[in-house]
């Protein structure tokens, strides 16, 4: 240990009061003091539990999460408020509890935090100055890392804006009616509405859980034998290049058959084939997912608690005019290589992110290992 720290507990430098239950009639939307709840400020009120600074500890729900305050306040049942005991900086103790992950202490079925398992945490504190010296520092790097944080998020949303450039434009192509989705389909055939009898091997049966914005998601798709994939496809055998679209459950995605893949049509979807010679199955697939698309069936969706797309709607679906086959194929490329930019975009981002968080535990972990 480093000379001039003392060996002790969380015990003995404070103490986790209860917060108290607090009337709707004393909640103000402009009152004078913030209301915490276990993950953070819940409204306001004009009255006051606590005058002075402290830290808001989660009890119940989101145990152990933190928030600082710096003057009154009211703390609700959901949570402790954190008392000093002997001198010690309160900021000082901000990050020494951020650095305990108190979260990993919940436990229940509501998870929740016991104050007297916090309170046996072995802890190092050094005298008071250092203490200061020490939140001097922190208060430093994690107002960086704060700042690399939201600068990495605005490039993350500014690229994420790309999508509305791919060739769509912001208002739908609906316009003056020339199309339906009926005219521009072979065909547009509903499942069976009955589920599918499964088992561990064979053909993957697509449920909308396995409906992307444009791909399929097989992993632990269900599975179905040949005998059931030909009574369930009689109407129509999914084949490359159709779309499969969740009429619920989430209602509105859609996803491309990919080339030599056999697929069962699952309970909630329904099966479209492009014509060809008119409509671009990526290019269809994309119209389908174009906001505007999605607001008009979903604002008419049957349901409410789930969104239900009704199978009239997805046929009546009124399309203006449309670009050319090679039009299409270009607004395509274009989108994909978008996608492909946001893809790495959000990796990256990612990655950053976990890279900040593992900075910040250095600096925390070096702080209170009397490194700094």
């Amino acid at each position: 240990m480093k000379a001039g720290w003392r060996s002790t507990t969380i015990g003995d430098i404070l103490r986790l009061e209860y917060g108290k239950p607090l009337p709707d009639a004393e909640r103000i939307d402009d009152g004078l003091y913030p209301i915490f709840g276990a993950n953070g400020e819940k409204g306001r009120t004009n009255a006051c539990y606590h005058d002075q600074p402290s830290i808001i500890v989660g009890r119940k729900g989101s145990a152990g999460e933190l928030n600082l305050t710096d003057g009154g306040f009211w703390p609700l049942d959901v949570t402790y408020f954190v008392k000093l005991m002997g001198e010690v900086d309160l900021r000082f103790v901000w990050y020494l509890l951020t650095r305990l992950n108190l979260p990993s202490l919940a436990k229940g079925i509501k998870p929740g935090i016991n104050r007297n398992e916090v309170y046996a945490i072995p802890v190092s504190v050094p005298g008071l100055k250092e203490q200061e010296r020490i939140v001097a520092i922190l208060d430093e790097a994690f107002e960086a890392i704060a700042t690399a944080k939201a600068n990495a998020e605005k490039n993350r949303q500014s690229l994420s804006q790309l999508e509305n450039a791919a060739g769509f434009p912001r208002e739908p192509i609906f316009g003056e009616k020339r199309h339906t989705l009926t005219d521009l389909c072979e065909f547009v055939v509903d499942c069976e509405h009955k589920t599918a009898p499964t088992q561990d091997t064979g053909i993957p049966s697509i449920r909308t859980p396995n409906i992307g914005r444009g791909f399929l998601i097989l992993e632990g798709v269900n599975r179905v034998s040949e005998k059931t994939y030909r009574e369930w496809t009689r109407r129509a055998e999914p084949v490359e290049g159709d779309l499969i679209f969740a009429r619920e459950a989430p209602a509105g995605n859609v996803a491309v058959v990919p080339p030599s893949t056999k697929l069962c049509l699952g309970q909630r979807t329904v099966l479209l084939r492009p014509k060809h010679q008119l409509i671009n199955s990526a290019f269809l697939s994309h119209l389908i997912l174009h906001p505007a698309t999605q607001k008009r069936w979903l604002g008419h969706s049957r349901g409410a608690t789930v969104q239900h797309v009704n199978l009239k709607d997805i046929r009546a679906l009124p399309i203006g005019s449309l670009p050319t086959i090679e039009e299409q194929l270009a607004v395509v490329r274009k989108i994909e290589a978008l996608t492909e930019q946001l893809e790495c975009a959000a990796d990256l981002y990612t990655r950053k992110m976990a890279a900040l968080e593992d900075l910040k535990q250095s600096f925390l972990n070096q702080a209170f290992t009397g490194k700094l």
